[in-house]
């Protein structure tokens, strides 16, 4: 059986700036992958080339054995790819049942789902969504992206402007996501030790390119390798 997510050599930027490549992942159902590095280093261009955003510089992405197009966000999103982007992107006039309305398939019963998932979402269920929390906004972000049933979840950035424990609070809802729904999430954070709690893979990124990889439970238990990769001084791109 396919892998649900897989990318072979994947490079991407804008115009003719290549920002990042070599990208190679393999996903299972139900994996979340970390995608940690410095800042600049590449993370939120590769999550807008996966989503179709950015056109590829090369490379091949595929969902279920199915390849993407290149530079297709319809494509990407009629495949199961969804991005919560670092802005959240909410309508900030419509209240929190709206947003999550204006993002379900046709038809789709989603109010039961929503509310036990984010305890928080249910008890603003009819307030506008500008008079949230920052914490809050990001649960309804997530909400709005888990009702689309992404095969493929790309969130980016979720802690932007959140508290460490709001973050701590809400990285738990990334592991449950994958483990309810089987979708591959793939997670950029700087919170590095709560990305590790909930993370099945991880890939670290500096300056365009993938210098560690390996699973979550062994980098966490030897972070001196991180902080190596951090510095760009890892020469191995897998987990020992």
């Amino acid at each position: 059986m396919a892998p649900l997510l897989s990318c072979q050599g994947v490079a991407g930027g804008y115009g003719k700036l290549t920002v990042v490549q070599d990208i190679d992942l393999v996903a299972d159902a139900g994996t979340v992958v970390a995608m940690l590095g410095p800042n600049g280093a590449g993370k939120t261009t590769l999550m807008l080339t996966l989503a179709g955003l950015l056109s590829r510089h090369g490379g091949e992405v595929s969902v279920s054995g199915e390849p993407l197009p290149s530079g297709k966000p319809a494509a990407a999103s009629a495949a199961g790819v969804v991005l919560v982007p670092d802005d959240r992107a909410l309508f900030t006039g419509l209240t929190v049942r709206e947003n999550v309305a204006a993002a379900a398939r046709k038809g789709a019963a989603f109010d039961d789902e929503i509310r036990e998932m984010f305890p928080a979402l249910a008890t603003r269920w009819n307030n506008k969504a500008g008079s949230l929390s920052g914490g809050e906004q990001q649960q309804l972000a997530m909400a709005r992206a888990i009702v689309q049933k992404p095969k493929v979840l790309l969130i980016d950035e979720m802690s932007m402007g959140l508290a460490p424990l709001i973050v701590e609070n809400l990285l738990p809802v990334v592991r449950s996501v994958a483990d309810r729904t089987g979708a591959v999430v793939v997670l950029v954070e700087q919170h590095i030790h709560l990305a590790l709690e909930v993370a099945d893979q991880v890939m670290v990124l500096v300056h365009g390119h993938p210098v560690l990889r390996g699973s979550a439970a062994d980098l966490a238990a030897d972070p001196g390798r991180l902080e190596s990769a951090y510095l760009g001084e890892v020469s191995s791109t897998r987990s020992r």
